[in-house]
Formats: C-alpha cells, structure tokens, sequence
C-alpha cells in the first residue's frame, strides 16, 4: 500500500471535512462550485491542489458514493510588487494545471491613502472586494482561504500588542459568510511539506522575508512577528505556543460574540430616527449617525465602547484604522461631556456631541479629478 505523506493526509482530512459540512448545511450539492483563492504561495496553492483532488467525493462515506462538485479559483494581482503579473499568471497556471475551473485573475489598485489603516489593510480590503465580486458572478457556494494555525498565532499577538481589544485577539473564525478556512487547524510547515508531496514549486513572498533574507524588501509587523516574535516565544516558553495563542482565539471568539450581539441591541436602542435630529445643528444630509446619548451613558462600559466602535465603523471608518484612542475619545463624549469639541475619526470623520445627541459624521466625498 502506498504510504500517504502525513502532511497531506492532513490537508485532505481538513478540506473534506470543510466540504462535507457545506454540503450538510445545505450550501453545497452536485455540481456546485467553491472557489480558491490562490496566490500561489504554500498555503493557497496546497489548498488549490487538495481541494481539486476532495471536490470530485464530497460527502462520501460507508453509505454514500459521495458526488462531485466544481474547483475554481481566484487569483489576485495587488501590483504592489515588480513582476506581480508574472506571479499572478504562474499561480493561475498552476491551478489550471491541478485542474481547477474556472480560473479567474483580477488585478486590483491598492488605496492606502487616510484612514484605510495602511498599506496591508488597504490591501486586504480590495482582495476581499474582489473575491466577494467572483463568487457572485460565479455563483460559488463558498471562498475557501488558506489561513493556517500559524496565521491565527500571529494575528492574536498583533492584536495584544496593538491594545485593539476582545474582537481582534479573538482572531479569525474558520466560516463567516461565505468564507471558510479549512488549514485553521495546521501549521505553515504542513502546507509547505503538502506541496512538496505534489512536486509543487511554490512562491515565496519577499516581504513575508526578513531583512537578511531579503534586504530590499519593506518587512510588516505581521513579519517580524513571525520571524522574530514566535521564534522566541518558543524559545523562551516551550513547543505548543502557536497552539495555545489559537486556542486563546476560540475562546475568545465566543465571547466576543455574546458581547457584540449585546452592543448591537445597544446601538440599535439608542440609534435616533432622522426627525429627531432634524433640527440639530450642524447636521448634514450625507448619512450621519444620530445616537442617544442618555441611552449610552447607562449602559455597561464594555457594551458601551463596542457600540461606539460599531457605530464608528457604520459612519464608514476603516476598522483597522479604528483604535481604542478613537473609542476613548467618543466614551468621553458619552459620559464626561464637557463641552469639548468634535473628535476626529480615521478618513477625516468626525464625531460631536449636541443637545444630548451624539453625532457621528462621515467624511466629505472626495472630489473627483480633474479630466
């Protein structure tokens, strides 16, 4: 009998087990389609390969023959790096070569400007814009991303260090929406030892490099903590960190959950209808967010600040943007309103306070360009 490499039996246990839990839900039958999106680096193009290979047995079991559902992909070209093309068309290549169909590239422009959060943010952004734009042409049951365990460690320690609350140290949920991540449960290494067990070639992202790998290249936080953080983490506490910080995330998510469903009620009570605040002046015409200040200052801080931070972004706030600076400041008009002035919001918002309302403003359309 042929001896399955571990690290590929494992993709494939995780991935079927992805594909039969859409079909049971009801999100997936014959014929369907689910999509990859393949950048064609370790993780995605292993997920690419094992999901063309699950995809023809999905459901199959002692009693069932299964049935065959559609692979495709999506492959984005952020042009944020020379020869991105390049890497885009090898990567599409790649999947049509595993298989997949359709096989869709898209290249997207960036905007980083004020307010998006920065360059990674801005980047992800348009990613999932154009993701969620696919799989409506498509028609796709789902958006399988290969995010791994290692991924969860390093966005829970980014999001401690940046103070960014319960929601981000909570990290990524396996499915929301139409997204679903299958790898969540293995770590980088698997992916990399699943393509070598392919004869996959691939790519290496210079700026998931360090410094003295890759001199030249900008290196994201999310790098270093990669490259630097978890390493001496490990060093530091043992083998099993990674596993701890996702396990941290699951816990979490729950809560946040629980508490973010409480703070939407919260917002909801205290939203005010727009003849209410009709005659409040200044008030534009432009979708201002109109709360109750009264109905705030009661509530419980915890629920209160996440319905702050909710209704930031509902003013159209980029959430990476949004830190608890911008939450304290709005807390403070809540509850020690002093007559302050109107606090400034990430892409140029504002927020004040007037007779009792609490005013949340989104930023001025920008002009268009000059022909």
């Amino acid at each position: 009998m042929t001896r399955v490499d571990p690290a590929l039996a494992a993709a494939r246990t995780s991935v079927r087990a992805e594909l039969a839990d859409l079909a049971a839900a009801g999100g997936l039958g014959p014929g369907g389609l689910v999509l990859v999106a393949c950048s064609g680096g370790a993780d995605s193009l292993a997920l690419a390969a094992v999901t063309a290979v699950e995809a023809r047995r999905v459901g199959r079991s002692v009693r069932s023959r299964g049935y065959t559902v559609r692979a495709g992909a999506v492959v984005v070209d952020h042009g944020l790096q020379a020869g991105s093309d390049g890497v885009a068309a090898r990567a599409a290549r790649q999947c049509r070569e595993l298989g997949l169909d359709p096989v869709v590239v898209r290249r997207v422009r960036v905007d980083d400007g004020p307010g998006t959060g920065g360059l990674e943010a801005a980047a992800r952004a348009a990613r999932y814009a154009v993701l969620d734009d696919v799989a409506r042409e498509q028609g796709a049951a789902a958006v399988l991303l290969g995010h791994t365990l290692d991924d969860q460690a390093e966005s829970v320690l980014l999001g401690l260090a940046r103070g960014s609350g319960a929601r981000s140290l909570a990290g990524m949920p396996s499915h929301r929406g139409a997204y679903r991540r299958p790898f969540l449960g293995l770590r980088r290494a698997q992916t990399e030892a699943a393509c070598a067990a392919l004869g996959l070639d691939f790519w290496t992202d210079p700026t998931n490099l360090l410094p003295d790998a890759a001199p030249d290249a900008a290196v994201p936080a999310r790098t270093r903590v990669r490259g630097v953080v978890l390493p001496a983490l490990e060093d530091a506490l043992g083998p099993g960190v990674a596993e701890a910080l996702a396990r941290t995330a699951d816990q979490l998510r729950d809560d946040a959950d629980l508490l973010e469903s409480l703070a939407a009620e919260l917002l909801a009570a205290a939203r005010m209808s727009d003849d209410l605040v009709t005659g409040v002046k200044p008030v534009s015409d432009t979708g201002d967010v109109a709360l109750d200040a009264g109905v705030l200052a009661a509530a419980h801080p915890a629920l209160r600040r996440r319905a702050l931070r909710a209704a930031v972004l509902a003013a159209g706030c980029a959430p990476e943007a949004t830190t608890a600076r911008h939450v304290d400041a709005l807390d403070a008009l809540v509850v020690s309103w002093r007559g302050q002035g109107p606090v400034h919001l990430p892409g140029d918002a504002r927020a004040l306070r007037a007779c009792g309302r609490l005013l949340l403003r989104p930023a001025p359309p920008r002009p268009n360009p000059r022909p």
